[in-house]
């Protein structure tokens, strides 16, 4: 959430660097309900001062034992209006809430301004794409030659956008999952935590998904929580509502869990294989950092993620996103996009992004800066990485033309030495 005082002050600013991200925001609405707002409590204050007052005067004259009914009667009826502008500063507030909670980040300085994936700026290209001497496949066909992904009877248990990893494609995924997560906490510097997979919804809040995003999420009947569509929103919250210690940021954090997307919006849109599933695992980078050191992690991170595919010998890029392609609480995100030779283009498989106080506006995480005041911290994320899309990459780069893939390396260990899957 933004700082109101920021929007106030700078009201047409903030509309300029918005841009086409502020659309359906009724910023004169919100300018006229702050300005009730702030007249509301300055009533309130005047009030209060007077009885305040009054409190003295009534203590002062029955010290003198003279009577004080009347100031004491008319206090009461200032008490009565006090409540009555309480109650108008809350309605107030609730609607003033209701928009502030629908206006997105403000794109950092260095975001390009533009509309879409094309104006979207590549950063990097990193490693060659691979050759064969045969038409390389898409991952499905290949996973499903091999009799280790099955998408007919995941059908079947759960309907369309699922998937069934059996036997050395089950253990590639837990591979995969292993690596990541032994290279971020033994190299990187990552604690290792487990949140729950169940979220209330105060803590999507948090983080930006609600109010915005209802309909992409998977919602436990009877009750105000969700099923996460990433562990950025519960790593996230762990802190929410507390102030850290200076001298404990930044804070690393990474976790494994399974993510849950209704995919609202996205239909029609890769149907087929692993791309756009209900469910998938990933896992998740993120960062709790003092303000002015939050770009030089947002780097940091970024490179942490990278090493991911740079470790597995995958090529890909990275893409510094565009102000009108950006998530709705980012400030600044770096796309890793993994070359996939079965579908002849590069893929998202991490976003990795700054939200600045954004969220932690939202969220209550403060830390007390110089020992003295307490300020806001700046909250970041990354995938590192979505493991599906990983699994995909590997399949589609690693084939071999007798229909085998070949292990990467790094993940030989994990997969208890073997080295190539082939056709059962």
């Amino acid at each position: 959430m933004l700082d109101i005082k920021l929007i106030r002050e700078n009201i047409e600013e903030v509309k300029k660097r918005l841009g086409s991200r502020a659309g359906g925001v009724d910023f004169k609405k919100l300018s006229d309900l702050d300005k009730k707002r702030r007249e509301l409590l300055q009533q309130v204050e005047v009030l209060k001062s007077e009885r305040n007052k009054a409190s003295e005067e009534v203590a002062r004259l029955k010290k003198a034992k003279e009577n004080a009914d009347d100031i004491i009667k008319k206090m009461q009826g200032v008490g009565d209006e006090i409540k009555v502008l309480d109650g108008e500063v809350n309605a107030v507030d609730d609607e003033l809430n209701a928009i502030m909670m629908t206006i997105p980040n403000l794109p950092h300085e260095s975001v390009p301004v533009g509309k879409d994936e094309n104006d979207n700026k590549e950063i990097r290209v990193v490693g060659d794409k691979p050759s064969f001497g045969f038409t390389p496949k898409e991952h499905t066909e290949i996973g499903e030659a091999l009799g280790i992904l099955d998408f007919e009877r995941a059908a079947k248990l759960s309907g369309a956008r699922f998937s069934l990893l059996t036997g050395a494609g089950a253990r590639l995924e837990r591979a995969l999952v292993n690596f990541m997560l032994d290279l971020q906490t033994e190299e990187h510097g990552y604690r290792e935590t487990l949140p729950p997979f169940i979220v209330n919804d105060e803590s999507f809040r948090g983080t930006g998904q609600l109010p915005k995003f209802k309909e992409d999420l998977f919602k436990i009947e009877g009750r105000e929580a969700y099923l996460i569509p990433t562990a950025e929103v519960p790593v996230t919250n762990i802190h929410r509502e507390e102030i850290l210690k200076e001298k404990d940021l930044p804070i690393k954090y990474t976790a494994y869990t399974p993510c849950f997307r209704s995919e609202a919006g996205s239909y029609g849109k890769d149907v087929k294989g692993l791309i756009r599933q209900h469910q998938f695992n990933k896992v998740e980078l993120v960062k709790f950092s003092a303000p002015e050191n939050s770009y030089d992690e947002l780097e940091s991170l970024t490179l942490n993620a990278e090493e991911v595919l740079k470790r597995l010998g995958l090529h890909y890029r990275v893409v510094l996103l565009c102000s009108g392609d950006m998530g709705f609480s980012a400030a600044k995100t770096y796309d890793l996009e993994v070359w996939l030779p079965g579908q002849d283009k590069f893929r998202e498989i991490s976003s990795c992004s700054n939200f600045e106080d954004f969220q932690a506006r939202r969220a209550g995480i403060r830390y007390k800066k110089d020992g003295k005041k307490n300020t806001f911290v700046h909250t970041l994320n990354g995938s590192g990485l979505a493991v599906g899309r990983t699994l995909v990459a590997i399949l589609e780069n690693y084939q071999k033309e007798d229909g085998s893939v070949a292990i990467p390396d790094a993940l030989v260990p994990y997969m208890g030495g073997v080295k190539e899957i082939k056709p059962e």
